[in-house]
């Protein structure tokens, strides 16, 4: 029930290995109001774009049902795309703010009880490892498919 985007929480960081000083840093989930926390796997490869050129990837499959993709250089957001289609908290990820397109049915809030809201607080991709295989192009993970329902109530 706090206010605000809650920065930093629920973000990705790149830093300079050389200094320590931070790159840049994404947040996935501003407020995030159904604790996936976001603290899963970051994989990195090096993948050819759509333009063909050759780039550093850093890929992070979400607790909140996200695999996001990052240049890892320079932090750009690459995609955003869900695990599947259960996936309800959000209809998409805008690309160019990076700010996910939230469903207010599927909120958390003091006057509405949600239902089925995907993922749950466990979350799509909980804390288990990932691989990438370079010569198959392909990510192998593990996810959880479990929603919850939300009921609000006051604490003396």
């Amino acid at each position: 029930m706090r206010p605000g985007d809650n920065k930093w929480t629920m973000t990705i960081w790149g830093r300079d290995a050389d200094t320590g000083k931070a790159k840049f840093g994404y947040q996935k989930t501003p407020h995030d109001e159904w604790d996936y926390a976001g603290v899963n796997v970051m994989i990195l490869s090096e993948q050819t774009d759509k333009a063909g050129k050759k780039r550093k990837f850093l890929t992070h499959p979400d607790r909140n049902g996200i695999v996001y993709t990052l240049d890892r250089e320079n932090g750009d957001l690459i995609s955003a795309n869900k695990l599947d289609d259960t996936v309800n908290w959000v209809k998409q990820v805008d690309l160019k703010t990076g700010l996910p397109v939230r469903d207010p049915e599927f909120g958390t809030r003091m006057d509405h009880k949600g239902k089925e809201i995907c993922p749950s607080a466990m979350g799509y991709h909980n804390q288990g490892h990932d691989s990438y295989d370079p010569t198959k192009e392909l990510f192998f993970m593990g996810i959880n498919h479990i929603c919850m329902d939300w009921e609000p109530f006051m604490l003396p």
